[in-house]
């Protein structure tokens, strides 16, 4: 392990170690789904119509994979996030110029 990656894992900063873990299936199929998306926007419904759980949300914004976007006045409590770099590498596709990510 690097001294950075060992500094970061003793100052309890996941985040900054370079050996994170994968995300779910649950998290994969949300975040795939902004691969398609301007600006990579994340969905607030799943394919079916239903919310998705702000769980999800909120572990892959901790995980550095997704970042809060917008503030929706109407709706508040909706967490509108956008796909970040590190949630396209943890999908395993590069970034492009296609699409600003973060």
């Amino acid at each position: 392990m690097s001294s950075q990656a060992t500094s970061a894992a003793r100052s309890g900063d996941e985040r900054a170690v370079s050996h994170r873990r994968p995300p779910t299936p649950v998290q994969r199929r949300w975040l795939e789904r902004g691969l398609a998306q301007p600006g990579g926007k994340l969905p607030l419904f799943d394919e079916h119509g239903r919310a998705i759980h702000p769980q999800t949300v909120r572990s892959c914004v901790r995980e550095g994979w997704a970042q809060p976007w917008i503030h929706n006045p109407i709706k508040p409590d909706w967490l509108v996030c956008k796909l970040t770099r590190e949630g396209r590498a943890a999908l395993g596709v590069a970034a492009t110029n296609e699409f600003q990510v973060d």
